[in-house]
């Protein structure tokens, strides 16, 4: 025996250790969310999302995602329907059995679903990506460009928000001088304004629509409740509409069935044709607040007062 053999057999085993030996966790970046600071991996290879909004935005960017809630997926998200993707419980109720099957390195949620953050956050490294509403514009950016930067998607999330900054910018342009606008939410029968420091308010605050209620009630989100002829009063020159019974699939009197009434036969924004209908499902079931969503949003307000303009 050679005098190099004892140390060549103490290289081999070491070798053989370091096969044996699990693969260290990825590098953890220190994330800041709506509830706080999170470790979250570099390149998290099983992400779990509950949240609509962020599963837009992980769509755009291309990013893979490996379970979703049980739901049905409106417009482009139909693609999660597919039975590759992970069966998680729903929105509401998580089926913490499947996620821990699962084994996701990284948990999203976000509006309804951060309501279950703490009992997720026991589970995998769990994000709060509800969207920020004083700034919906800049909230939706800051987003994209941390699920860029942490799936190696950084520069398709850079050349996204420019984009979209880009698009707001020359919304603004169309908007600047095409009179007031009111939008207004419809449910049950039932009609809300959505003035600036409301859940839609960005159509004003980001979109540069002027609009003619000026203040927000007392509880926010919620609204203001009017009727046909409040509208007839009020007499904006364009008329934004959200159908929320249209979104989640409720039967009944649509929006237009309505608005189809006689106080509103003599506003001007009907005179006018000046009467828009927006994505539903954009608007309501992702709170314009996804990547895509925002987008299409922008698009379809500057086609809609750009031929007008």
């Amino acid at each position: 025996m050679t005098r190099f053999q004892p140390r060549r057999r103490r290289l081999l085993a070491a070798g053989a250790a370091a096969l044996l030996t699990p693969a260290l966790p990825a590098l953890a970046i220190p994330v800041k969310h709506a509830k706080g600071t999170t470790e979250v991996p570099d390149h998290p290879a099983r992400i779990a999302v509950f949240d609509m909004a962020t599963l837009d935005t992980l769509r755009v960017l291309q990013v893979p995602v490996a379970g979703v809630p049980d739901s049905k997926f409106p417009g482009k998200l139909s693609m999660y329907q597919d039975a590759r993707y992970a069966r998680l419980g729903t929105v509401s109720e998580p089926d913490l059995a499947a996620i821990r099957a699962l084994a996701p390195q990284l948990i999203v949620v976000g509006g309804r679903s951060a309501v279950r953050y703490d009992e997720l956050a026991q589970l995998a490294p769990t994000l709060d990506l509800s969207p920020g509403r004083d700034d919906l514009v800049g909230s939706v950016a800051a987003h994209a460009e941390l699920l860029g930067r942490l799936t190696g998607r950084e520069a398709q999330a850079a050349q996204q928000v420019a984009a979209l900054r880009a698009a707001v910018s020359q919304l603004q342009a169309i908007t600047a001088n095409t009179g007031t606008g009111l939008v207004i939410l419809t449910t049950g029968g039932k009609i809300s304004a959505q003035p600036p420091g409301t859940r839609f308010g960005v159509i004003h605050q980001a979109f540069g629509i002027r609009p003619v209620i000026a203040t927000a009630p007392e509880d926010g989100a919620r609204g203001l409740p009017m009727t046909p002829q409040d509208i007839r009063k009020a007499d904006p020159d364009w008329l934004l509409v959200i159908d929320r019974d249209a979104a989640i699939g409720r039967e009944g009197a649509s929006a237009r069935a309505l608005l189809d009434v006689a106080p509103m036969h003599g506003a001007k924004a009907w005179q006018r044709g000046q009467v828009v209908y927006l994505d539903p499902a954009n608007w309501y079931l992702l709170g314009g607040a996804g990547l895509g969503a925002m987008q299409d949003n922008v698009r379809q307000v500057a086609e809609a007062f750009g031929k007008r303009h």
